[in-house]
């Protein structure tokens, strides 16, 4: 289930930003970890780059029922940096 899970997040990463490499981390139990480059991420502040990768994986993680718990570790760069 949990690999699942990840694929999702990674699919859902990739739709959102084409040009993403995603690596996807299972934690605990509804816990992971990403890694996302991208040039997207080029002259956004760090918070900026969070949201863009949490507004793709939001429906993962909405709701009482929801498969993803947390985002234990949130890593974003720029390939270029």
């Amino acid at each position: 289930m949990s690999e699942q899970i990840a694929k999702q997040l990674h699919e859902a990463i990739s739709t959102k930003i084409p040009d993403a490499v995603v690596e996807v981390v299972v934690g605990s139990p509804g816990h992971y970890s990403l890694d996302v480059t991208s040039t997207e991420f080029a002259g956004k502040k760090p918070v900026a780059k969070q949201r863009l990768v949490y507004s793709a994986i939001a429906h993962l993680m909405a709701g009482d029922q929801a498969p993803v718990h947390a985002i234990d570790k949130l890593i974003t760069r720029d390939p270029e940096a």
